[in-house]
């Protein structure tokens, strides 16, 4: 890998981790305006070693490890960072169980999006299904699981399994993240302490974080690679957070242009996992056109809005 891969790898990461965490930095800019200055403070500077550290570090070295087990937690996490040849085979080997999962994780992310969320619509289709077929959804991932095991089980069960924990992944995440927008409100709320929504906007971030973490993997497995590119992303939702967040709810379509590089990423790791490689500069420069295209329409859609207004 050169340098300039690596270069459009790591702001390929670091683009998707931005664009996939608006809801999350949204979320954290609305309870923080309820905190105070020094909990703000604490928050946005001691807060950054959990979320890239402990969160976007570890998290990925973990998920090598469930790929490799026979390697052990210190073979699996020393090997992610060796250069050694055959180290780096065996991780190699492990990629299509990575990706398999990770692809059915975005994918049902996807579909979930766009069957059962409220969201601003920037096409006629996606109202369409929101209204009249939300509760497909369950029918169709369900199918898509299935199918990917049955022509998976044969060539490698750990693909097969790797796909059905994507799904099991995606299901109690989901649930966390559904938790997380009830409690907002209470959040808000002033007999809450500073510390108790410290500690919650940490679970809360850490739970949104997985999807730009298993997403990372459509990009590379290399966990360096990731753990700089998710880093340096988690640090500008932070920066957007305090600074930003109400200019980044303006462009009301970009949520909808991170779902559809997510099921663009999905459909990648799935098509991989089954052994058909993809370019490494394919996924960034999928991400950059469709986050474009929709950061676009949502310009022309503010500038309507302002000649209106």
């Amino acid at each position: 890998m050169n340098i300039s891969e690596i270069v459009i790898i790591v702001l390929g990461l670091m683009l998707f981790e931005v664009i996939s965490s608006i809801d999350n930095a949204v979320v954290n800019a609305d309870v923080l305006l309820t905190m105070s200055k020094r909990a703000q403070r604490w928050f946005l500077t001691y807060g950054m070693i959990f979320a890239v550290v402990l969160v976007r570090g570890l998290l990925p070295l973990f998920i090598v490890y469930f790929s490799n087990t026979n390697l052990g937690i210190v073979g699996a996490f020393s090997a992610t960072f060796s250069s050694n040849e055959t180290v780096r085979q065996i991780i190699e080997n492990s990629k299509p169980i990575l990706l398999a999962g990770g692809g059915i994780y975005l994918v049902f992310l996807f579909f979930h999006w766009l069957f059962m969320e409220t969201k601003e619509y920037a096409f006629f289709i996606e109202k369409h299904i929101h209204k009249n077929y939300s509760l497909w959804f369950y029918s169709i991932v369900s199918v898509i699981l299935l199918a990917f095991v049955w022509i998976t089980i044969n060539i490698n069960p750990l693909i097969a399994l790797g796909a059905v924990v994507g799904s099991t992944a995606f299901f109690i995440t989901n649930g966390f993240k559904n938790n997380a927008e009830e409690k907002e409100k209470q959040l808000k709320s002033s007999h809450i302490s500073d510390i108790s929504k410290i500690v919650y906007l940490e679970i809360i971030d850490s739970t949104f974080s997985i999807d730009g973490i298993l997403g990372a993997f459509a990009f590379t497995i290399s966990v360096p690679l990731i753990i700089i590119g998710n880093g340096l992303g988690a640090f500008i939702v932070r920066y957007f957070t305090v600074h930003g967040a109400s200019t980044v709810k303006k462009y009301k379509y970009l949520k909808n242009g991170a779902m559809y590089s997510v099921g663009a990423l999905g459909i990648i790791m799935i098509t991989e996992s089954l052994g058909l490689d993809s370019y490494s500069w394919l996924p960034p420069l999928i991400t950059l056109i469709i986050i474009s295209i929709f950061f676009w329409m949502s310009k022309k859609e503010l500038q309507v809005e302002k000649v209106i207004g």
